[in-house]
């Protein structure tokens, strides 16, 4: 005859394969799900002098390898610098120009992306969005693409808003 704690025991045992299929089916879940890009806001002001109404931000967003964001628009103005790594960059509509050294007042356009066309942005390179153009950003390469962003949103607009592909 068993007594309790023999077929509590028993239960456990014929139940542990279960288990062990449970969490190893979960870790393998977790492992396969692909990479995302990572954004930290770095400093936020609020209303700063000449923007009532606008968010002025810096954030720091890295890009794992071989990552690609999805086709997105912001609602504000940013600027992107890239500070290690190469982006590869898809403009949909609209064009983007893409700076190279210090930015100055003189800085000028070392070449403009326009829809349909897509180009390489290397470290000290920097690019202007301006609301609305549609794009994607990539990292083809195999070590991450650490990019500071400047942003000026309007008061509680996502950084980012993604875009239907088809649309």
């Amino acid at each position: 005859m068993l007594t309790r704690s023999r077929v509590a025991v028993a239960a456990a045992v014929a139940l542990l394969p279960v288990t062990a299929i449970g969490a190893y089916a979960a870790g393998s879940a977790a492992q396969d799900a692909p990479p995302t890009a990572e954004r930290v806001e770095l400093a936020l002001l609020k209303n700063p002098t000449g923007a009532k109404g606008r968010t002025l931000g810096l954030s720091k967003v890295t890009i794992p390898p071989h990552t690609a964001l999805p086709l997105h628009v912001h609602a504000g103005n940013q600027i992107a610098s890239i500070q290690s790594g190469t982006l590869t960059y898809t403009v949909r509509t609209g064009q983007v120009e893409i700076y190279r050294g210090a930015a100055t007042t003189k800085a000028k356009p070392v070449r403009v992306v326009k829809a349909g066309q897509t180009a390489t942005v290397h470290a000290g390179e920097w690019v202007v969005e301006q609301p609305g153009e549609r794009h994607i950003g990539a990292n083809e390469g195999d070590e991450p693409l650490v990019i500071l962003l400047a942003s000026l949103f309007r008061n509680g607009a996502p950084a980012a808003v993604n875009v239907d592909p088809g649309r």
